[in-house]
């Protein structure tokens, strides 16, 4: 078995689109999704912001 990890960089308003696009083109099958999240500081408190998307593939 062979695994291909890519790095998708995402915004808050178009993840899910640019997620399903890239899902939907995939040659393997789609093992798991990993979040990249760094903290950010606001006026209200600390919040997080997601950076990018890994997302390991299987490959046969």
């Amino acid at each position: 078995m062979k695994y291909r990890v890519h790095r998708l960089k995402v915004k808050q308003d178009s993840a899910q689109e640019k997620l399903e696009q890239f899902l939907n083109q995939l040659e393997g099958e789609a093992l798991t999704i990993v979040p990249y999240v760094s903290p950010v500081f606001q006026f209200m408190g600390a919040t997080a912001k997601v950076n990018f998307l890994l997302i390991v593939e299987k490959i046969e």
